[in-house]
């Protein structure tokens, strides 16, 4: 069975390179047989939360929430590409995620960060696992962190140089993680509801 596998990504700039990172793990993810989708919040373009789509009548949310709902619903696994903001999350990541609760529960997540600079997002990263967490996720504890992600990265997405080579040794562990927790999470609901 093919996991089907939301990678989400979520810088606005204009000249964004975490881009090159949610490329590679689609590529990655889909030669290990997954089935991987890239959300793009920039694409999405949602706005500031006003109402989560919950909130909303049945049937009356905009469209671009009912796609995602939908999307979110029906996958099996999460990843999050995430930079970092002042030792922080990306707003356009928060704001994309906040938009839905329940549609997360009870599957997992896994974190894989970035920067320019040597620390690869990891503040960032540690801030996710708390915030996935109580969303209902269950949050993997490999992580995945590109350093001086134009010089690990290709504009293309191809793992160059030391970094990329780094990056290759580092995602097994890393898809493997998320592939245990995917499979454990799937047998589990064919022997009992959520319990809410």
């Amino acid at each position: 069975m093919s996991d089907r596998i939301l990678i989400l990504y979520g810088s606005y700039r204009s000249d964004r390179q975490g881009i090159r990172l949610a490329d590679y793990l689609v590529a990655a993810f889909r030669a290990r047989g997954a089935s991987p989708e890239l959300i793009d919040a920039k694409a999405f373009d949602l706005p500031l939360l006003d109402r989560m789509y919950k909130e909303y009548p049945r049937g009356s949310a905009p469209e671009a929430l009912e796609t995602l709902a939908e999307k979110i619903r029906t996958a099996e696994a999460f990843v999050f590409v995430t930079g970092e903001y002042n030792w922080g999350v990306q707003p356009g990541l928060k704001n994309l995620t906040d938009h839905f609760l329940e549609e997360w529960f009870w599957r997992p997540a896994a974190v894989a960060s970035y920067s320019a600079g040597r620390f690869a997002g990891v503040r960032s990263a540690l801030a996710w696992h708390g915030i996935l967490s109580e969303m209902g996720m269950i949050v993997t504890s490999t992580p995945l962190a590109v350093g001086g992600i134009t010089e690990a990265l290709s504009a293309s997405a191809e793992p160059v140089g030391d970094g990329g080579a780094a990056l290759i040794g580092s995602f097994k562990r890393f898809a493997d993680d998320l592939g245990w927790w995917t499979n454990a999470a799937r047998a589990q609901r064919l022997l009992a509801l959520p319990p809410y």
